[in-house]
């Protein structure tokens, strides 16, 4: 079981989040300040969660993994509270990996090992692709 914090830096809207390793997260409210808008910070956390696995995954196969990019594309309701509807994961790899492991790879960290997706699949369209560039 996991604590995090959320502190408010006494500034606009601007906080400091503490991870469970209390490493800082900056969040902020306003475009002039530093941080990560809040609602940014679910997809890419989904984007991290698979991203873990995928590497590890093809760690653990020995493809040649040499890099991993991925690009997040969210659709939320116009209206508040903005719910988002649906949230599209796109994976670039790059390296020499076989095709079918690296669609493999992504399949099972999204539907079996990524609690952020586990948590967002009743009530979010998750779907994602893939490509691979060699190098």
């Amino acid at each position: 079981m996991g604590e995090q914090r959320l502190i408010w830096t006494g500034e606009r809207l601007q906080f400091e989040g503490l991870t469970a390793y209390g490493e800082p997260v900056h969040v902020g409210g306003d475009v002039e300040g530093p941080g990560a808008k809040p609602s940014d910070l679910l997809p890419v956390s989904l984007a991290a969660c698979t991203a873990y696995d995928v590497v590890a995954i093809l760690r653990k196969q020995r493809q040649d993994l040499r890099g991993l990019e991925v690009t997040i594309r969210t659709t939320q309701d116009p209206e508040p509270p903005w719910t988002f509807r649906a949230i599209h994961t796109h994976f670039v790899l790059r390296g020499a990996i076989d095709e079918r492991k690296a669609g493999r790879a992504i399949d099972l960290a999204e539907s079996k090992y990524c609690s952020v997706a586990a948590t967002l699949r009743p009530v979010v369209e998750l779907t994602h692709s893939h490509e691979i560039v060699a190098g």
